[in-house]
Parts: structure tokens; sequence; C-alpha cells
């Protein structure tokens, strides 16, 4: 029997202001061919997972806390207890507008690596409006630091 456990995942921490622990896929124990799933953690006022596009269709499980979810060209206000689901291809961005963090779980099918992650850790994410579309109007900024080495 294989098992992940939450409070032994150290994760991974973004420039975006958040944390990635893998629960089936990527760097979990667990490994899938259909799925993957994971936790989120955004901090207050501006964690964010940037304006992103992939090939498999996901979903956001907002458990707690209150964003602002952008999904092509639509940008509304998300909670605790929502759930978005983002078609393939669709560009999309999530972002704490709370003041406590928010706690998301992700799962996209099938399985396989995201491109946002790589890009966010060099510093090659596409820049929304230039290399990839426009967010909504009056969206939050995308978050494209680099991290600091």
């Amino acid at each position: 029997m294989i098992i992940a456990d939450l409070n032994e995942i150290e994760g991974r921490t973004y420039p975006a202001k958040r944390r990635t622990q893998n629960l089936v896929g990527g760097m979990s124990p667990i490994q899938c061919d259909n799925f993957c799933i994971g936790n989120v953690t955004l901090e207050p006022r501006g964690g964010q997972v940037p304006w992103h596009n992939q090939e498999q269709e996901e979903i956001y499980f907002i458990v707690e806390g209150t964003g602002e979810m952008c999904l092509g060209e639509e940008r509304q206000t998300v909670k605790g207890g929502q759930v978005v689901f983002i078609p393939p291809g669709d560009f999309h961005q999530l972002t704490n507008t709370g003041d406590t963090p928010l706690r998301m779980i992700y799962c996209y099918g099938p399985a396989g690596d995201v491109a946002h992650w790589r890009q966010e850790l060099t510093g090659t994410l596409p820049k929304e409006g230039i290399d990839v579309p426009a967010l909504p109007d009056g969206a939050w900024p995308q978050c494209t630091e680099k991290p600091v080495e």
C-alpha cells in the first residue's frame, strides 16, 4: 500500500506566494496515469496560480478562503466550498484576494507535467497580453517574478 501524507509532504514554494504539495503525481510517492491531485496554499492578498493553460481538463476545489478566478475572458470571486471546472486549453489564474490563506485542491487528467511549474522556477512564464492572451479586464496582474537564488 502506498500512502501520501499531506503532513509529511514538504512541497514546493513558488515566487507567486504559494506552496504546492503533490498528493498524486509530481513529487508524490503515488503516481497514476489518468490524473494528478495536489494541495495548494496561496498566501493572503496576492498568492497566485499564474495565468497559464494546459492540455488536461482540470478542477480547482476551493477548500477555504476567498479568491479571484480568471478563466478565459471571465473573472469571478470564488470561496470555500466551490469547485471550478477548467476546460483543456483554457487560460486560467487563481489569486488569493482575502486576508487569510486560500487553500485549494487541484485535480487534472490525464496525468503529466504542467509547464507553468518549470516556467515559474526558471523565470520564463509567458507574459499575459504579450506572449499569451490578456487577462480579463480588472483582474489582478499575473505574477512573473523570477525566484530569488
